[in-house]
């Protein structure tokens, strides 16, 4: 019974033997051809191009905050305490962010884009706008300021880049289309931003503070959030239009802060308007400050009449713009030269009436 389980064991390793030994076959172990695949189409050609030109100008921020070791907090240290996107706005080695990126941080560090690593001092901050500004404590030298465009003809449909560091993987693209203008988010202090920019450009956390370009590759925007139930894009993201960070960045680098308007009065909220007076569009007068643009204006705040309140002065309209809330009104004065004049619709006791008022500087 032995000599036929040996015959089939020699047959077995015969098969297996001449298998393996045809597997390794020399003309079969080589590589196959390269498919010749010819020029890109420009389609593709401008998005690399545009990130090449661009990617020199965005770095990567990371930021440390201090923290006690013990209960007394007497032994503290620095950890990590996140990481976000900027770009080089200057050849001075100013950098432009999110104010969000660096809120709370004790000290900030910048990547440029050969791995170079720079501390860098906090410039000034708008908070309501989400914008700040950082210096570099050493200037490289040929730093590369990313050019500037304008959000003013943006339409719906064009193509956008966006270049960030999403999850700290630094110098990553994403290309889409402006999917919408004029959208509203808030700010870290709660305070509306108008005007912004809504894309479909991938953007995750970690794309904060950094540019998003058109096809030319200019900067229109700075992409500032995401609308996500997870956190992680979901085809939509935001970003703070060009035109306002044109305006905002300059009085940052001047005065650490943006200047705005004194109006020279304390608004009512609006609940109370509404307990009060009923439903009012528009921004009701509180308290008019002695000696402010208000009271030269003539403008009039709630005041009462014996037992009865009656309502301050209900502005409705600004040079001929129709104002809702007290953001609105915000929005179109800080928008407006400090020391022009402006001309508010107001209402008072059931009848319009038209007021001047000199728009004086004022702090955030």
């Amino acid at each position: 019974m032995r000599k036929p389980l040996l015959i089939l064991g020699l047959v077995a390793a015969g098969i297996i033997a001449g298998w393996c030994g045809h597997a390794v076959t020399p003309n079969l172990a080589r590589p196959r051809a390269v498919e010749p695949r010819g020029p890109l189409p420009e389609w593709e050609q401008v998005p690399i191009r545009r990130f090449k030109e661009a990617a020199p100008s965005v770095v990567y921020i990371t930021t440390t905050e201090e923290r006690s070791r013990d209960l007394f907090g007497l032994d503290v240290v620095e950890v990590p305490a996140g990481s976000g996107t900027g770009f080089i706005w200057d050849a001075e080695g100013r950098v432009v962010t999110n104010f969000h990126v660096i809120q709370g941080a004790v000290r900030a560090y910048i990547t440029l884009a050969d791995g170079s690593r720079h501390e860098a001092a906090y410039v000034g901050g708008a908070q309501d706008k989400d914008l700040a500004v950082l210096q570099m404590a050493k200037t490289p030298p040929k730093l590369r300021p990313i050019p500037l465009g304008t959000s003013a003809d943006l339409q719906v449909g064009q193509t956008v880049l966006a270049i960030g560091n999403p999850f700290g993987l630094d110098q990553t693209l994403t290309t889409g289309v402006v999917s919408a203008l004029g959208r509203e988010i808030q700010s870290v202090t709660r305070r509306r931003i108008a005007g912004v920019i809504q894309t479909d450009a991938a953007i995750n956390p970690g794309n904060s503070g950094g540019p998003l370009l058109d096809s030319a590759g200019r900067l229109i925007g700075v992409n500032t959030a995401i609308q996500s139930p997870s956190g992680a894009s979901a085809g939509i993201g935001f970003a703070i239009p060009v035109d306002t960070v044109n305006r905002v960045v300059p009085q940052l680098i001047a005065r650490g802060r943006l200047e705005r308007p004194d109006l020279g009065f304390e608004p009512v909220e609006p609940r109370l308007v509404e307990r009060a007076f009923g439903p009012q569009k528009g921004v009701m007068v509180g308290k008019v400050i002695r000696g402010g643009a208000a009271a030269r204006a003539g403008l009039q705040g709630v005041s009462a009449e014996g037992r009865r309140v009656l309502p301050g002065d209900l502005i409705q309209g600004l040079n001929g713009r129709a104002i809702e809330d007290w953001d609105g009104l915000l929005d179109a004065v800080e928008a407006l030269p400090l020391g022009s004049s402006v001309e508010l619709d107001i209402q008072r006791e059931g009848h319009k009436r038209r007021l001047s008022l000199r728009l004086e500087a004022g702090r955030e």
